[in-house]
């Protein structure tokens, strides 16, 4: 509505102009060129009889040519004036009465309240609605508030920084009230938002990791920095991977290898679950952990969908390996030492080479820029620039580019120049992670996508991603499970751990074909996998007393 009352005032206004300056015109024209003068009062109804097409009265019939000329341009004005005014001002008060009615306000209770909409938001949202938590947006601008309105958004045409904005959304009765427009933005809405509700928890996502600070100086309970957040997880990626620090180094043999492998387009696991999959019974291989959407699981859960860009962590025989790779048409890469090389410094490079220097992890960075903490400048997508940077010996490399187009490009060259190396990637928009996946990928994880979950996680009080998880291969003595079987103990289910291998009495025998049927002999050493706690675990319940 305020939209057309702009544009009625604005038409209005050029209508009164045109009217004064050719009442000026008329009255002009007719003292010099017709010889009869007239008065301003009766130039103008002239003018307006002319323009609103009623007639001319007894001025009909011009004496001069330049005044019947005058009066044939002021009819044409009349006529375009009257076919402006059905699109600039009847259609669309006709389309503001006809159009979608939004709420202006809610009666929700323990919801959360959104400031601003974007990719960020819509993770956001579906991660709340998983948990079956209600979500309203409020926005300023009806056009944005009647889009996401159909979309099946529940929405409030209001302003989020101010009283009656947050009041409409009914701010007392909220959870939660969620800001992510833009850093300045952001502020007010905290101030008003504590102003309005004391005790109500307010979230913001601070763009610039130099501006969380103002952002708690406001009163905001919570500061997100997306870019560091991203940073975080895909250095977890490079970070979480199995170690065999625990109790003593396990020597597997040359024949037993614990990879990773990454399900491709095309794969018949795709669209299957873990336990549908049936990888343990066609392969003889045992699926220790499974990364999926950013997270890691170990031990997987078996009711989880298997998508394209999943990354299984297996154990088992070169043979039965190679059957899985051959029957799954998925990439393997084996653990082993390498350097990791990150492509880009920007807030997400950044966050990412601490978490990795943190964790003892070598790297080399290469930017476009020169700046303290770049050891290459160059272009990531020029072969020369990786190849300096030593991308045929390297284990991983990062992608760390604010472009997703760029990363897609330097995905296929990483895939070209070391086909074995595993390819981590970040992306701007969500949909560009399935791309990245077919470009060859081993990983790709989105800006909007962990920003919402780790908000959700953080209004919802959990911890939505742990940034801990590793998967540890220890040997380990196991005088409480001896007579039982593996199913009969529940080993799983009770310690989260697998049982890899098996080293018999004498440690001249390493068997691998382990089964849940397996029944430990006195003697017998056991090979496990599982994170530091569930080894713990296992230890305190089937280990020495």
């Amino acid at each position: 509505m305020a939209t057309w009352r702009r544009q009625t005032a604005k038409f209005v206004a050029g209508i009164a102009a045109a009217i004064v300056v050719f009442t000026l015109c008329y009255d002009y024209g007719m003292t010099v060129f017709d010889g009869r003068p007239r008065t301003l009062l009766e130039s103008l109804q002239v003018v307006v009889e002319t323009f609103t097409t009623t007639g001319y009265g007894s001025d009909a019939a011009w004496n001069s040519q330049v005044m019947t000329l005058f009066v044939i341009v002021m009819d044409l004005t009349g006529v375009v004036l009257i076919f402006l005014a059905l699109p600039a001002l009847a259609l669309p008060l006709l389309e503001e009465e006809l159009s979608t009615t939004i709420p202006t306000s809610v009666g929700m209770t323990d919801h959360v309240i959104l400031c601003g909409f974007s990719e960020r938001a819509e993770a956001l949202v579906e991660e709340l609605a998983a948990h079956g938590v209600e979500t309203v947006i409020t926005e300023p601008e009806r056009d944005a508030a009647l889009e996401r309105y159909e979309d099946g958004y529940s929405v409030v045409n209001a302003a989020p920084d101010t009283t009656e904005g947050l009041q409409a959304a009914n701010i007392t009765a909220a959870r939660a009230v969620v800001a992510d427009v833009s850093d300045e933005m952001d502020t007010s809405i905290v101030l008003t938002a504590k102003e309005l509700a004391a005790t109500v928890r307010v979230v913001t996502v601070a763009e610039k990791p130099n501006h969380v600070r103002y952002h708690e100086l406001a009163g905001a309970d919570e500061v997100l920095s997306p870019r560091s957040l991203l940073g975080e997880n895909l250095a977890r990626k490079v970070t979480t991977a199995v170690s065999t620090e625990l109790d003593e180094t396990v020597e597997l043999g040359g024949n037993f290898d614990i990879v990773e492998l990454s399900v491709r387009r095309g794969s018949r696991l795709v669209g299957s679950s873990l336990a549908e999959s049936t990888l343990r019974e066609q392969t003889g291989v045992n699926v220790i952990g499974l990364w999926v959407d950013g997270e890691f699981q170990s031990p997987p859960d078996p009711t989880t969908t298997i998508a394209r860009g999943t990354v299984l962590v297996v154990s088992g025989r070169t043979d039965q390996i190679v059957t899985l790779r051959e029957r799954a048409r998925t990439d393997v890469r084996r653990h082993g030492s390498g350097e990791t090389i990150v492509v880009g410094y920007g807030g997400v490079g950044q966050a990412l080479c601490q978490t990795l220097t943190e964790a003892g992890h070598d790297h080399t960075v290469v930017d476009t820029r020169d700046a303290d903490g770049v050891d290459l400048v160059g272009d990531g997508t020029d072969p020369e620039t990786l190849r300096a940077a030593g991308i045929e010996d390297a284990r991983t490399v990062v992608l760390a580019v604010g472009d997703d187009t760029v990363a897609e490009f330097a995905t296929l060259v990483c895939r070209d120049l070391a086909p074995s190396i595993e390819v981590i990637a970040r992306a701007q928009q969500p949909e560009s992670v399935q791309k990245l996946y077919r470009a060859g990928a081993d990983y790709a994880l989105s800006l909007a996508s962990i920003s919402g979950r780790m908000t959700a996680g953080v209004v919802l009080d959990e911890e939505v991603l742990s940034m801990t998880t590793q998967v540890e291969i220890v040997r380990t003595d196991a005088p409480g499970l001896v007579g039982q079987t593996l199913a009969e103990a529940s080993v799983r289910d009770e310690t989260d751990c697998t049982v890899v291998a098996v080293e018999q009495e004498g440690g001249e025998t390493l068997q691998t074909d382990i089964s849940p049927d397996y029944r430990v002999r006195r003697g017998d050493r056991l090979v496990i996998a599982g994170t530091d706690e569930s080894i713990n675990r296992f230890n305190g319940r089937f280990g020495r007393r």
